[in-house]
Order: C-alpha cells, then structure tokens, then sequence
C-alpha cells in the first residue's frame, strides 16, 4: 500500500513537473517582443534602465527582468522593448506615463544614370571639404566596408563633433568614409543581402568609374555626395524587426548624423505613435535631421503609401531615360521587346517553344500553363525555352526543371520593371505575350531565341513605376503623400558580394555591383540631395531641407500610368537636385508645428509624453486641421457631391535674395475657383517671413475624383510651386 501511495506520488508529481514545463513552454510561445514607447527623455537627471525595470516589474510576475528585457532606448528617446503577454501589454497601456504598447512588427526593405538623368552631373558645384562634414546615416541591412564606393582615399579625419563609433563586429574595419557602423541583428554590420550597400553607395558613395552589370549600364557609380561620410546600422538580416529599426534611431540620432535615409516599411498603415520609423523620425526631427524613407512597392492601388508622418520625406519612385529591355526572337522572323535585365546569351540561333501547360504530367492545365512550382517536367523542357503564364512562378520553376530559357506573361501590361532572371528569360505585357502564344498556334514546330538585355532611351520618363505606393493618406488625409518622386527603377549601385544576385534558389553569381528597382532605391536618392542641400545651407531645419526639395522639384504628368493617381502617385513632382539649394522661400515648420497637428489626432496627456514637454493643446473650434500645418503641399478630402470652400493658411521664408517681390500664379485646368490674398508678397531682408491665405472652391466633386492645380510664387527668378489637390472618398468608403 506504502508503494502503492509512493507510486501515486511519484505519477502526481510528475505530472506536476510537466504541467510546469508546459505552462511555462506556453508562456514563452505566448510572449512576442513588444514596444513600449515613452515618449522623449525628461529633462531632469533620469535613469531610463531603472525606470525601465521598475515599470516591468509592475505588470511582470514570476520572471526574470534580464531575459524579457531586449532593448532600452535611452539615447535620442525614452522606450523599451520587451517580450510580453497580450495581459501585460494591456496593463502598460494603461499606465499614465506611457505612450503606445505594439508588436515589434516586421518591416520590410523596400537604385549610374539616375544623377545625371536630373542634370546632377559630375562637374555640378559641390564643395568636397564642405560636403565632409555632412553625416549620412544609412537604417538598412549593413555594407560592404571594402566595397570601393565606401573607400577613404583623399579623405580627412570625421567631423570633430561625431559621437559615433565603428561597432561592425569581427573583420569590420570603418575608415575616413564609412565613419560609424553599428549591427542589431546577425554578428556584424557587414551586409549579407546587398540592400544596405546599393541604398548607401547610392546616397553617398564614391564616384566609381568603368562599372557595369556584366557590361550593362556602364559608367560611373556614384552617390548624390560623394564626398560625405556614411554611418551603416544593420537593423535587417533579411528581417526588420521594428524594436531594432528603433535602437537604431536611437542611435543615429545621439552620434550626430545629418540625415538619415531609410529604405523600410510596413505593409500596413500604423498610427503615428505606433509606427517605429514615424517615431525615430520625430525624434530625429528635433534633433536637426531630415529623415527619407521609401513609400512602399504596394502600388498602383490608393491609399497604399506607409510612410506618413509629415516630419518625413516621403518618397515615390520614377523612371530615367535609360531603360534596360530584352527581345525575344520568333522563328518567323518577328521580334518582340520584353523587359528583364538578362545577361545571358544563348549558343544558337532558334529554340523549340513550348507552352508550360503541354510540358506537364502530373498538373492542371490552368497550374501548369502558370509554370507552378513541381509541375514542368524536366525530361520535356530540357533545350527549350518554356512559355508561363505567370511571370513570378514561372521564372523559378523553369530554371528548376532545367529549361533553356523562359517567355513570361506579365499580368501587370507594364514595362517599367524589370527582375534579374537566372537564366536566358524575359516578361512580355498582355499584347505582346499574346503575338507568342499566336505563333506558336500557327505552326508544327514552333522555334525562338531570347538575346542578351540592351539599354536604350527611354523618352517618356520619369514615370512612376508602377510598384510604387500610392497616396492618400490614411492617418491625415489632408497631408498629400507621397511628398517627392526620385529614381527608383533600375538603378546600378554598390552591392554584397556574398549575396545572389536574384531571388532565384540555385543562382550563384555574384557581383560588385548591381542593377535593383523599388522605392527603397528612391528614397537614398532623396537623401543624397538633402544632404546635398545641407552642405550649402548646414544651419537650415529639416523642415526648410524638405520644403526646399518639393518646391523645386519638376511638375510630373501620371496619364500614363496604369492606374493614374498623379499627386497621390508622385507628390510634388520629380527631384530637382540643381534647383533645391536655391529655393527662394521656403515653408518652414517646427516641433511646434507638429505638436498642433497631433494634438488634433491625441489628447493633451499623450502629446505630452510624446514631446517630452508641458505642450498645451488648443479645445473646441480652436484645434484647427491638418491642412493648416505649414506644409509645402496643399491637401483637402471633402465630402462628395457637395459644394466645398477650403481655405489654407500658410507663411513662408526669404531664403533667396535680401529684397524681394513675390507674385502668386495659379495653374489649373480643373473648374474650381483658387484665391490668394495677399496675391503680392514683398521681403525687405533674408529670413523675413510672410503669411497667405488661400481659399479653393467648387461645387462638388463625385465620389472617389480629385481635382488639381498648383500655387506658384514667382520673383522673376525662383518659381516655387506647391500643388493643390482636393478629393473625395471612393463611394465604397
């Protein structure tokens, strides 16, 4: 019996022990890694870590403080991230000294020609020993320190004021150009993917002469400051988790860089206390540096556009005249212009063709026709050049089966991006893919080759691309976003030789350098011009930098765009790095400025906390709105089928020459009616600022439309431009 009860003991217990485990497994499994956002730091003497661990223990019960406890911010700005239960992350929310609780989410990474294609060639005034004091700092996925983009010859010691350090890890070495280097993620900052050296070689790299893509896009490699020093913090490997995006800031901010370029984003829209890079790039803000971060590839749809703080720079990208096109080649002579940057070329002169749908055995007609993955027989496609109707499978899955080559249908009809293929392949639109599948209808023995990919001119440009994410915005839908249109397609820049040159498994090549589309290599471009900018004006806010840059910038035409959305597609226009240093006036905003404008979003205890001040929000009528920030563009979502009357108030800064007359000038094709009052401004000295009132009236517009115009203030020299746009929400909204 005495065994008998020892035995059950023994069973009890350890059926105990278990449970423990499990429990404790679950509570592991049930914690994620969440931010705690407080605000700035108090000005008073502070310890964020013991106030940090104080506020955990708080709502943490049973474990240890070291092991939930992943970062403390503690720099630039007051947070920490830590791995908490949806309970204790409950409970911090309520805490009164807190700003916002959310999941460290994973952002995603978002590049010859592009510089001189804006007229910012090489022999364009740029002071190298003024442009060395400027600190570019680069939120990415690392570098390639020994690239030669990055190399230090003719270089000075770094500016006397940087605070930074060369924290790269094992065989890392910074020099007089790469000046800082910090990793939160992986074993060191040295970049594995290729994405952090092309957005940095494009932002600030030297100029590299005699460089190509396998002999594609030749020329030189250079950055918007070449002359600039760059800071690298690697937040990706390839994820971007966003507690890591925030050390970052945290530390970019407290080295002392000027501007900081960041190639991220989220695919979801966050509020802007919520949202990492809006919260770095607040802080940034007022410390003196002008964030640019990238719209996102999620377009052509609306209301797509992430990155939508207006204390950030956000950027579209855009086409140059340089577009880099292959051809197929039918065995009837006809030759067809697709679009891929292929470097292969193929020994011979035709090629049996054959549809993916009739090389398969063990598939659907529609899975195989698509190309899906497992369905190409290698037996049927060895030798051939295989058709898919899917151009994002089909790649892979050809070069996986052993094909020759591949003619992919691109389902988008757009031209305007291209992929690095594994092999001999190419994407052709609805039009011209259908001129193949003819073809081979037409004949027993269906023949064709793929040549090697070719630059050519491309006269339309700059487009949008159609990747790009589109405005408006969500969290303010009177601030126009994107602000800015720059380069973003098919851009050769610096690249990690560790790293594959397409996304294709079993690809081995590597380069130095590498040709790569998307927003995340427009947004470097529009850092290397504010920094550009920076060096002429180094005392200007960021504020000034990013008025001068949308002011300046070319009007842009989106009617040819796949879905056109023109400013929610491109904002102000096209960069215009020439014209920005010489803008003329500028529309300038403060930490004042943006505290109104949340203070319109939060209630007066939350902004606080967010400013890290005694800030006082305006009640009732006074609160004013969004589209009364002193924002370069001007934005207005009213309500369908009804008559409008939208004023704007706004002031501007002399910035260009010590007596000066401003006159007004509206463009408009739309049947609205825009007053400017005064219509005559007139400076007596630099600095001097003056305000106006516009006023936009209509007598309606239909769901889901916009109307557009442009307010120009003109002094016989400098034209600055800001755009009107007024819409009205789709009906579905």
């Amino acid at each position: 019996m005495a065994k008998h009860g020892a035995l059950l003991f023994y069973h009890a217990f350890t059926i105990l022990i278990l449970t423990m485990i499990l429990l404790s497994k679950a509570t592991s499994e049930d914690r994620e890694v969440s931010i705690v956002y407080l605000g700035s730091l108090p000005h008073e003497v502070y310890s964020p870590l013991s106030h940090h661990h104080s506020i955990l223990q708080r709502v943490i019960q049973g474990s240890s403080l070291e092991s939930l406890l992943v970062r403390s911010y503690k720099r630039s700005f007051n947070g920490f991230a830590a791995k908490l239960t949806d309970q204790e992350r409950e409970k911090l929310a309520n805490m009164k000294e807190v700003v916002s609780v959310f999941p460290s989410r994973t952002y995603q990474l978002q590049t010859t020609r592009s510089w001189d294609f804006m007229g910012f060639h090489e022999k364009i005034n740029q002071t190298a020993t003024v442009e060395s004091d400027v600190v570019v700092g680069v939120i990415d996925s690392g570098i390639w320190p020994e690239s030669e983009s990055f190399k230090d010859e003719g270089f000075g010691p770094p500016p006397k004021r940087w605070k930074g350090a060369c924290k790269g890890g094992n065989n890392f070495t910074c020099n007089n150009k790469l000046i800082g280097a910090r990793y939160y993620v992986a074993e060191s900052a040295r970049d594995g993917t290729g994405h952090g050296s092309h957005t940095a070689s494009t932002a600030a790299g030297n100029a590299v002469k005699d460089v190509s893509f396998y002999g594609l896009a030749q020329g030189t490699a250079r950055g918007g400051v070449p002359s600039a020093r760059i800071s690298a913090y690697k937040v990706c490997a390839p994820m971007c988790m966003a507690h890591n995006i925030l050390a970052a800031f945290d530390d970019a901010i407290a080295d002392g860089v000027d501007i900081i370029t960041i190639s991220i984003g989220f695919g979801f829209i966050q509020d802007l206390d919520r949202d990492a890079i809006s919260i770095g790039a607040f802080h940034a803000m007022e410390k003196g540096i002008l964030t640019s971060n990238s719209a996102g590839n999620n377009g052509p749809l609306g209301a797509t556009v992430s990155s939508l703080a207006p204390w950030i720079l956000t950027v579209a990208a855009s086409s140059t005249d340089r577009r880099i096109i292959d051809k197929v080649v039918l065995g009837n002579g006809t030759t067809l212009v697709g679009s891929s940057v292929n470097t292969f070329i193929l020994n011979g002169t035709s090629f049996p063709l054959v549809h993916g749908k009739d090389v398969s055995r063990n598939c659907t007609e529609r899975r195989a026709g698509r190309c899906e993955e497992g369905c190409l027989d290698s037996d049927l496609v060895k030798g051939k050049i295989v058709l898919c109707d899917d151009y994002d499978r089909g790649n892979k899955a050809a070069y996986k089966a052993g094909a020759l080559g591949s003619v992919l249908y691109n389902f988008r009809n757009t031209d305007d991006f291209s992929t690095i293929p594994p092999f001999a392949a190419t994407t052709l639109n609805e039009k011209t893919y259908s001129v193949v599948m003819s073809y081979m209808n037409s004949t027993r023995d269906p023949q064709g080759t793929i040549l090697k990919s070719e630059a050519i001119n491309n006269p339309a440009a700059p487009l949008v691309a159609l990747f790009s994410s589109r405005g408006p915005n969500l969290i303010l839908p009177d601030i126009i976003k994107p602000d800015i249109s720059a380069p973003g397609v098919q851009v050769l820049a610096a690249f990690s030789p560790d790293a594959s040159i397409s996304t294709t498994p079993g690809d081995n090549r590597h380069v130095q350098y590498n040709i790569m589309s998307g927003t995340s290599m427009a947004s470097p471009h529009a850092a290397g011009v504010a920094a550009y900018v920076k060096s002429f004006h180094p005392d200007w806010s960021p504020a000034a930098i990013k008025s001068s840059i949308m002011t300046t910038a070319w009007p842009m035409n989106d009617s040819q765009s796949y879905v056109p959305t023109y400013e929610f597609a491109y904002g102000s226009g096209h960069i215009n790095p020439v014209k920005a240093i010489n803008p003329g006036l500028v529309y300038e905003a403060s930490k004042e400025d943006y505290i109104r404008l949340l203070c319109m979003k939060y209630d007066e205890a939350r902004v606080r906390l967010l400013s890290g001040d005694n800030s006082t929000c305006p009640i009732g009528s006074d609160k004013g709105s969004p589209k009364d920030l002193n924002y370069p563009s001007m934005g207005a979502k009213v309500e369908p089928m009804k008559p409008f009357a939208v004023e704007f108030h706004r002031r501007v800064k002399n910035v260009g020459l010590a007596n000066a007359t401003y006159t007004a000038k509206i463009f408009s094709e739309s049947k609205v009616e825009i007053k400017v009052v005064p219509e005559v401004l007139s400076f007596k000295s630099l600095n001097e600022e003056k305000t106006f009132n516009m006023t936009v009236a209509g007598s309606g517009l239909p769901y889901g439309s916009q109307v557009s115009a442009a307010l120009v203030w003109f002094d016989g020299t400098h034209n600055v431009r800001s755009p009107i746009v007024v819409y009205t929400a789709a009906e579905h909204e």
